[in-house]
């Protein structure tokens, strides 16, 4: 059975956020200097967790994220951070660089709603479920290869040889459960064939977890509320996910979602954590 980690966070916040504007694909703004220190937060409330593999969207806010994020990591300040497109927010076309209250009223001149509605120019949230679904199935293809070629280099018995030093640490065990923690009886600390970080966008976020959801059957949290699971990760928001693949099938991946935007790294941050809902 393949067995690996994926750990999803929202970039930091940028001036263009705070202002309530959208950014979407077309507008390429750097962290504010509270997305910083978010990023920063972020970072230290990860800092024990070995990675193996750091994906970011190519756009500079996200990228400025995991790179800070790494930055604070005790074990892979040196892994490479590599960028794929498909991790970029959702587009919204010509109403990229205008206000959030503007695309609000583009969709209820055309007699819709937020999210659904897609401005000219933008991406349907379909297309972006799409890309989602690439990525994904793109790491846990990733994963497979690496359990095979562990297999072939050391054989099975090493995986169950490994000390708990080499064992993946969990920086979110007090705001999870006791049985959402103890899946498949070996609890979090149950070795891992790949712990991989993805840094991304809110909105494509809340389609891929939706995707999780409601295509794949993800197991979640038992307190979890509807709301919650609709609303978009605050800036630096953290879920972490456990994914098995039974025999490396692909086409049945059991996804246990850990915790969802977890955002206590923020307290003394001073930001504003509450997320717009419909970027």
């Amino acid at each position: 059975m393949v067995r690996f980690g994926l750990t999803i966070v929202r970039h930091g916040e940028t001036r263009y956020n705070k202002d309530k504007i959208l950014q979407g694909q077309g507008v390429d703004e750097p962290l504010s200097a509270t997305g910083f220190r978010q990023a920063d937060a972020a970072g230290l409330f990860l800092s024990n967790v070995k990675f193996t593999h750091v994906f970011s969207s190519d756009l500079l806010r996200a990228k400025q994220t995991a790179a800070t994020i790494l930055g604070k990591n005790k074990f892979c300040k040196d892994l490479e951070i590599k960028c794929d497109a498909r991790l970029r927010e959702r587009k919204y076309g010509v109403a990229e660089g205008r206000p959030l209250a503007d695309l609000k009223a583009m969709a209820k001149a055309a007699g819709e709603q937020c999210p659904s509605f897609t401005p000219s120019g933008g991406e349907t949230l379909d297309e972006v479920k799409e890309r989602a679904r690439d990525f994904f199935e793109f790491l846990c293809q990733l994963a497979v290869e690496l359990e095979q070629k562990e297999q072939d280099v050391h054989g099975a018995a090493s995986r169950n040889s490994r000390t708990s030093e080499e064992q993946f640490v969990f920086p979110w065990t007090n705001h999870c459960s006791e049985a959402e923690l103890s899946c498949d009886n070996g609890g979090v600390s149950k070795i891992l064939d790949a712990n991989i970080l993805v840094v991304s966008h809110g909105a494509y976020m809340r389609n891929w977890i939706g995707y999780f959801v409601s295509h794949l059957n993800c197991t979640l949290p038992s307190d979890l509320t509807k709301s919650q699971l609709s609303s978009v990760s605050p800036n630096t928001g953290v879920s972490h996910f456990v994914i098995k693949l039974e025999n490396g099938n692909l086409l049945k991946p059991e996804i246990t979602c850990v915790c969802l935007n977890q955002d206590s790294h923020l307290v003394d941050v001073g930001a504003e954590c509450v997320a717009q809902k419909v970027f």
